[in-house]
């Protein structure tokens, strides 16, 4: 439900350049992936990936200079159907296209 636009880095691709101490993290159902979070504002930063623990899923609206809106095309996972619980793909509920007016 956080509504997110990621994208992937390997461990060790990502810092943390400034608030790392305002960091909180979660755990929820296999408790294998890490979900950090802002515990000041709760903007959901990044999070440790559950289908492969090398990865991250990093939040582009925290990172500088870039924007959810610089993607002209955004696949949305349904976030319910995960490929670790069915074995399966992950299931694709759509996309979302962002075409600016100008």
């Amino acid at each position: 439900m956080r509504g997110a636009v990621v994208v992937m880095a390997e461990a060790g691709g990502i810092s943390i350049r400034e608030g790392e101490e305002a960091l909180t993290s979660y755990r929820f159902h296999t408790r294998s992936a890490q979900h950090f979070f802002c515990s000041r504002c709760g903007i959901y930063t990044h999070h440790q990936r559950r289908s492969d623990q090398a990865l991250f899923a990093v939040n582009v609206a925290c990172l500088d200079g870039v924007s959810p809106f610089d993607f002209p095309e955004v696949p949305v996972m349904d976030g319910v159907n995960h490929t670790g619980d069915t074995g399966q793909p992950t299931r694709r509920a759509g996309t979302l296209w962002y075409d600016s007016a100008e």
